[in-house]
């Protein structure tokens, strides 16, 4: 009953935090870890276990995906295609290859979320400064073959491992595109939605998931993605942000042990 919670709450608080930036892998990864699972089970169960929640989340995003179709249609592509591809790596690349990976992923993971503070109000004095107003500049509407390959290597990523994935495409939509803070915050989480719906495919078509671990994370995420669109923007930053670090420093301990 103690692990079902915790995969529960792990799946509550994953959801939540995927749904307002991303990184939630960091939460549950480190909570599979934690009870025994190997370190690809882990990651093949988290990424089946979170696609829910982020689904959950995209709904709750829907109004701010209006007049978007397009952008993400193509973007879209490449999010697929590296889903796919970062999915294929993981299973066709030694279980050693991903225990040493790993630990390197993780850390830039972490990097990413500190940071994200600042880059997050650069992007916003950047849609400010451009007179974003929930309008994508037209001249550049798509972002152009330049963001289309960064989105599918971030897809790449994704696939492998995922963790902070939503931050880096935060970035690069609000490089890319004059709009709102918001409506770049949907776009993400379709785009996230798309790495992570294609690896989970591949995963429960090719490989060993652990089903009820998986459920269990589903369950929490998906209350977590509606708790993350409704609300999530309420929560202090600063507290999610602790949380992430700390449960991302558990796992490279114990990935390193």
């Amino acid at each position: 009953m103690g692990e079902a919670a915790a995969l529960f709450a792990a799946g509550l608080a994953a959801g939540t935090i995927n749904t307002v930036v991303g990184s939630g892998t960091l939460i549950t990864f480190p909570t599979l870890l934690a009870f025994g699972y190997p370190p690809v089970t882990a990651n093949i169960t988290n990424t089946v276990g979170l696609v829910p929640g982020v689904l959950s989340g995209v709904h709750g995003y829907r109004r701010e995906l209006q007049g978007q179709r397009g952008r993400l249609l193509l973007l879209g592509s490449a999010s697929v295609l590296g889903g796919v591809t970062g999915a294929i790596l993981l299973l066709t690349l030694p279980s050693g290859a991903f225990k040493a990976i790993v630990p390197a992923l993780i850390v830039v993971a972490l990097v990413l979320v500190v940071v994200q503070p600042a880059l997050g109000r650069w992007v916003a004095r950047r849609q400010e400064a451009r007179g974003g107003r929930g309008q994508a500049g037209r001249a550049n509407a798509h972002g152009g073959p330049a963001l289309w390959l960064l989105v599918y290597g971030t897809g790449v990523y994704g696939g492998y491992f995922g963790a902070a994935q939503g931050v880096i495409l935060i970035g690069l939509l609000g490089i890319a595109f004059t709009d709102t803070l918001q409506r770049i915050n949907g776009a993400k989480n379709v785009l996230a939605a798309l790495v992570n719906g294609v690896a989970a495919i591949i995963f429960i078509s090719v490989s060993h998931v652990a089903w009820a671990a998986a459920g269990l994370i589903a369950a929490g995420s998906i209350l977590g993605g509606q708790l993350g669109a409704h609300i999530g923007r309420r929560l202090p930053p600063i507290a999610l942000r602790i949380v992430i670090i700390c449960v991302g420093v558990v796992a490279l301990v114990k990935l390193l042990a």
